[in-house]
């Protein structure tokens, strides 16, 4: 898949540019379930996750940019004090998201 902005490769299905922060237009990914189709699951993300995927995970629940989620989350730890015993705390009670489809937080789980 290419970014609709920069012409950069991105991951397909993928919901924003990796490069520029873009969004991408909706398009269905082969063998992926619709969003539609099931509830929304909050998990962490598999694919896209710098620490534990904790920030991904929310930012594909929010349907938000993940780099707007890390920043948030960088003043919580910084400013809000509690930041980071939260995010310890959600790394350990969310579950990890099915690999290989970057939108695998709002999209159906095999549970």
């Amino acid at each position: 898949m290419t970014c609709a902005n920069c012409q950069k490769e991105i991951m397909a299905g993928s919901k924003f540019c990796y490069n520029c922060g873009a969004r991408q237009a909706e398009t269905a990914v082969p063998g992926a379930v619709p969003a539609s189709a099931s509830p929304r699951r909050l998990t962490r993300s598999s694919t896209d996750k710098k620490i534990g995927g904790v920030c991904a995970g929310l930012a594909e629940y929010f349907d938000l940019d993940p780099t707007l989620i890390r920043v948030i989350w960088v003043l919580l730890v910084f400013f809000g004090g509690t930041g980071l015993l939260a995010y310890l705390i959600l790394w350990l009670i969310l579950p990890l998201g099915p690999a290989g489809y970057p939108g695998s937080s709002a999209t159906a789980t095999t549970a």
